[in-house]
């Protein structure tokens, strides 16, 4: 594991974060593994995980080793071999080795159940730490403190805020203003049992015209998947036949499509138009600062959206930990995390427009041009994805 930062007179500082997902949960667990403490407002009742599954890339992997927690999540997950993107009859349009890119970073990706990630996050932080029921409505930063207006008419007072509350979030809302871009595409995700057809290491994600299915073995004889179409923004399945529409869409794509939607029940089916925002040019504002989708939300296009919030957490945790001075650690933090972020905001938008083309011709033409990138090519596109040094 690699050293913390030696805490600063930083540590006596005392950190709100709005919201308690994967961002904001990692950040809590950073921050006090460098001496800082934090109290998490989370606007649900109930911690519950948004979504079925989710694949921590081995540049998140880097960064939760570094906070001591890459053997939990290991533990509680599956690691990948090997990732296809296929036709809808399965014939084979790219294949990446991810055991020869383990090899050479010295890290798994790993596919994992959100509930049990965040299980793994939740698990080394105090007692009422994590306050639910209590949505960050609004802030007053004096140059000094920054309090924070409550869901439930109370308000706390920090030294900074971090606003990890999300796409929508209020945060962001308060200090930009601007508003999320719909990706001309909805999605469906779930959690079923692995088939006996589906490799158990392998995860695939199959293209067709305007349409995506995906299917990423999550260990523990489960499997997650998802499926994105074309589609008008806020359009809804019937009530109860989420399923039967889409076995209609996918239910004659490759084996074992049609048995994962088969095994999958009802209630473990979510729809959710895919968003993201514009990339904004900062995150901070005085004492108040973005991380994860508040900060950069991204299409899914990349499985990075939930790995870049754990970057950010990683390294906004060591620049608190180092600059003693509010303005200069956020201003370090943009720096380290900005562009990347970013640029994985312009990438997965352009990627899922490639992705989701209808057109028979124009999609020809991109299926062949897939199949013609050499292995060793397409092996160090991923490289440089997952490269990451905390």
């Amino acid at each position: 594991m690699s050293a913390s930062p030696t805490p600063t007179s930083s540590s006596t500082r005392h950190v709100l974060i709005a919201g308690g997902g994967i961002g904001g949960l990692t950040l809590a667990r950073a921050l006090r593994q460098a001496g800082i403490t934090s109290t998490v407002f989370e606007r649900a009742e109930v911690l519950r995980p948004v979504g079925a599954g989710i694949t921590v890339q081995m540049n998140a992997m880097k960064a939760l080793r570094s906070i001591g927690l890459a053997e939990a999540v290991s533990q509680e997950g599956q690691p990948l071999t090997s990732l296809a993107t296929l036709t809808g009859s399965g014939g084979v349009l790219t294949r990446v080795d991810l055991e020869q890119l383990s090899r050479e970073l010295g890290e798994s990706a790993i596919a994992i159940r959100r509930s049990r990630l965040q299980a793994v996050l939740l698990s080394g932080l105090e007692e009422g730490q994590v306050r639910t029921g209590r949505a960050v409505t609004g802030f007053h930063d004096d140059g000094e403190r920054v309090t924070v207006r409550l869901s439930d008419g109370t308000t706390a007072t920090g030294d900074l805020l971090v606003g990890a509350d999300g796409l929508h979030s209020v945060v962001r809302q308060t200090l930009w203003g601007d508003a999320p871009r719909y990706s001309g595409y909805t999605s469906w995700r779930g959690m079923t049992t692995l088939p006996p057809q589906a490799h158990p290491t392998s995860a695939s994600e199959s293209w067709g015209p305007g349409a995506r299915f995906g299917i990423v073995p999550v260990g523990h004889g489960e499997v997650y998947w998802y499926a994105t179409r074309n589609a008008p923004a806020g359009v809804r399945d019937e009530p109860g036949r989420a399923r039967e529409a889409l076995l209609q869409y996918f239910g004659g794509w490759h084996a074992p499509i049609a048995a994962i939607l088969d095994a999958t029940s009802e209630e473990n089916i979510f729809r959710t138009d895919i968003h993201d925002r514009v990339p904004l040019a900062r995150w901070s504002q005085g004492r108040v600062t973005l991380l994860g989708d508040a900060a950069h939300p991204m299409t899914p296009n990349m499985g990075q959206g939930g790995c870049q919030a754990i970057e950010d957490a990683v390294v906004l945790a060591r620049c608190l930990a180092r600059e003693p001075e509010p303005s200069l650690a956020l201003a370090g933090y943009e720096r380290r995390r900005l562009p990347r972020a970013n640029q994985f905001v312009s990438r997965s938008f352009q990627l899922g427009r490639l992705a989701q083309l209808e057109n028979t011709a124009v999609r020809f033409l991109r299926d062949t041009l897939m199949r013609l990138v050499p292995a060793g090519a397409a092996l160090r596109q991923v490289r440089d994805v997952m490269r990451f040094e905390p």
